[in-house]
């Protein structure tokens, strides 16, 4: 992998990380996959979310959960897990999480210009990255597949947020970020509550320039993954992928 290779597989990631972040929490938090987790016995859908995704991981208790996920209070994630599995265990909601995505894909994506070939190129991408320290992503990758490229498209911008989102989780981890720190250094203490966490809260004042240090070499393994599991002449197209299904959001 040359120099250029990873100026452009850099360019691709700053280009795509935040639509795929806007899509991938669309569909986690969308009023039709919550519906869809009423009608299969989750009344409570925070029970459903955290269920779903964690139950990726497999038959765990709630501290992997909190492991993996990172910046969720571990009370909040032990409360709504558990609740979660209690309906049909780790793997029933994982596999519930995953049919839902393809509903929602068959839903908003079904016609997206190009959508074979958008499907195929971020396939492509995702069969090709590295999963080392990312285990949302490699357990969202062995997921029951949706047999329609809709529904497949939704699975795969999920899977590339995990993706990407594991890895700022390393990275906020090796800058010195604790959890809580993550959170209050980017979103806020609004966004600290809505994870689960209390007041009152640390002043991160000083540590602040450690969010934009935890950016930097976030896009950085991104774009090393990258660079390893898509040609250089492909990007573009992978950009147009994400661009197109960022746009088809309702």
């Amino acid at each position: 992998m040359g120099t250029t290779d990873e100026k452009a597989a850099l360019a691709a990631v700053q280009a795509t990380s935040v639509p795929i972040h806007d899509i991938g929490t669309a569909v986690y938090l969308s009023p039709d996959v919550f519906g869809w987790a009423g009608e299969w016995g989750w009344s409570n859908p925070f029970a459903f979310y955290f269920a779903g995704r964690g139950g990726m991981l497999g038959e765990v208790t709630p501290d992997v959960v909190t492991s993996a996920m990172g910046w969720f209070c571990s009370s909040a994630i032990e409360a709504m897990y558990t609740e979660g599995i209690g309906v049909a265990g780790a793997r029933g909601a994982a596999e519930r999480m995953a049919e839902a995505h393809g509903k929602w894909g068959d839903k908003y994506y079904a016609g997206v210009d190009g959508l074979e070939e958008a499907v195929a190129v971020s396939e492509e991408v995702v069969d090709g990255l590295e999963g080392s320290a990312i285990p949302l992503f490699v357990g969202w990758r062995q997921a029951p597949k949706s047999e329609t490229a809709g529904g497949r498209a939704a699975q795969l911008m999920q899977m590339l947020r995990e993706w990407r989102g594991g890895l700022h989780l390393v990275a906020t981890t090796a800058v010195g970020l604790s959890p809580l720190e993550a959170i209050l250094t980017n979103e806020g203490e609004g966004q600290a509550k809505f994870f689960g966490w209390s007041e009152p809260f640390p002043d991160v004042t000083a540590i602040k320039a450690k969010h934009d240090e935890a950016e930097a070499m976030t896009d950085r393994l991104c774009a090393a993954t990258l660079a390893d599991a898509l040609p250089a002449d492909k990007l573009p197209a992978f950009e147009t992928a994400v661009a197109s299904f960022r746009a088809a959001l309702p």
